[in-house]
């Protein structure tokens, strides 16, 4: 493989008006071609109708690790959780 290779994250989106979902990684040298390679690999049977290519070392996400501290935070926070608010008898409804 090519030292100018890079990796690309999948996301297929298969129907119109469903999220993306990751389906794989591939190298390529460029976006373009990942997103050519992407097709030619993951949609051989028409399973999509939208792909998205990302550069991997673009993508910053959390780590199931550290869930307590990255999200307990918000435990102390009640006004934000719509059960923290009374509603008006007339919107009883929702």
């Amino acid at each position: 493989m090519s030292e100018h290779m890079k990796l690309y994250e999948v996301f297929i989106r298969s129907r119109r008006g469903l999220d993306h979902k990751h389906v794989g990684s591939l190298h390529a040298e460029d976006p373009a071609q990942a997103l050519e390679y992407a097709r030619d690999v993951y949609t051989r049977r028409s399973e999509g109708v939208s792909i998205w290519v990302v550069n991997s070392s673009d993508i910053v996400a959390s780590q199931e690790g550290d869930c307590e501290s990255f999200y307990d935070p918000l435990d102390d926070k009640p006004y934000r959780h719509a059960t923290h608010y009374e509603l008006p008898d007339e919107v009883n409804s929702m």
